[in-house]
């Protein structure tokens, strides 16, 4: 089901009659074969016979999932890499601003010393700063994108992948709902007041369950991203990856509650957007009509697409990435939710790790 959007502050309003070029969106064709034509599709260099805008309708057709290509010639890499000057960076604003302008959000009124806070690594934290390095420190990192002529910014993180070169984050961090997808895509892993240490990486191909791109369904607001390599290096091989989960909410984890750690660059006041931070403790099942759970967390718009993690190690900053930061509602800011990853978030991965 999908929440009332006029109560939720993470996720953005979806565009009621706003497309990018008017590229066409086909769902639900034959499952492609091993190698398939998409796959093929994606190395074609961009050139008279094989035009960009060619290509991307070719690869649009994917089964069971909503698609777009992005900057999958070199000249378009490099187009994204120069769009994103420092001062368009300095200026690119939490991507659920366009909510937050037309909503009233009642709450509770965040005290700055949250994010002051840095104590060691604890489960039940409500979003402090990470400073204990590890893993998911230099697998998450912060995303720059375009949405409706707008620059705004997100949160992601790496999988493991064959095509070593996999991200995950949230729906709406890719597509607008049922209006526009996301462009100049760009993900900077380990992030840290505007410091690229392992380089930046443009989008290739972003993919969304079909229930997101057709009814903006909070219960599916997670996307897989597939990027372009940094200098011929993939991510993957430069900071490394977590496994995805796809299992943690059966056996009654949803219904019960499993312990999380959840990740993000929050960006709006009281945090700024330049470091990562991290919320911890029990979820619990949403009520607001999504199948989503949630956990206490105060981090703001900005952290979409974050990471949840399960079982995650403080020790060694390891776990296995089995949902994302989606939502809140604007009654209860007390309150961060997270899609299950299932059945559909394995079918968006599948597909994902082929390109």
């Amino acid at each position: 089901m999908t929440s009332p959007t006029a109560h939720k502050i993470l996720a953005p309003l979806a565009a009621a009659a706003v497309t990018l070029g008017g590229l066409a969106l086909v769902e639900r064709l034959p499952a492609p074969a091993p190698v398939s034509a998409v796959t093929q599709a994606i190395h074609v260099a961009d050139s008279p016979e094989t035009p960009a805008e060619t290509n991307r309708e070719a690869l649009s057709r994917v089964d069971g999932v909503s698609h777009q290509s992005a900057a999958v010639t070199g000249t378009e890499h490099q187009a994204v890499l120069d769009y994103w000057t420092e001062e368009r960076m300095a200026a690119a604003t939490p991507i659920t601003n366009m909510v937050e302008g037309a909503l009233s959000l009642p709450g509770e009124i965040l005290s700055p010393d949250i994010v002051e806070h840095q104590a060691a690594p604890h489960p039940n934290s409500s979003g402090e700063r990470w400073t204990a390095g590890g893993l998911v420190a230099k697998t998450t990192g912060k995303v720059y994108l375009t949405m409706n002529g707008r620059d705004f910014t997100c949160s992601a993180s790496v999988v493991e992948a064959a095509n070593r070169s996999t991200l995950v984050t949230a729906g709406h961090c890719a597509k607008d709902g049922k209006g526009a997808w996301a462009r100049n895509w760009t993900f900077i892993p380990a992030y840290a007041s505007g410091k690229a240490p392992y380089g930046r990486y443009t989008a290739r191909d972003m993919l969304v369950p079909p229930q997101w791109s057709r009814q903006a369904d909070d219960s599916y607001d997670f996307a897989m991203v597939v990027v372009n390599t940094d200098k011929g290096t993939p991510v993957q091989d430069r900071v490394g990856a977590h496994r995805i989960a796809f299992d943690s909410w059966g056996g009654g984890g949803a219904r019960e509650g499993v312990q999380v750690y959840t990740f993000g660059y929050p960006a709006s006041s009281p945090y700024n957007g330049r470091n990562l931070y991290y919320c911890s403790g029990r979820t619990k099942p949403d009520t607001g009509g999504t199948t989503a759970n949630g956990v206490r967390c105060a981090m703001t718009q900005g952290s979409s697409g974050g990471p949840w993690f399960t079982g995650f190690d403080t020790a060694t900053g390891k776990g296995e990435i089995s949902s994302v930061i989606s939502f809140k509602y604007a009654n209860d800011r007390r309150t961060q939710y997270g899609p299950r990853f299932g059945g559909q978030a394995r079918e968006l991965y599948d597909h994902a790790v082929r390109l």
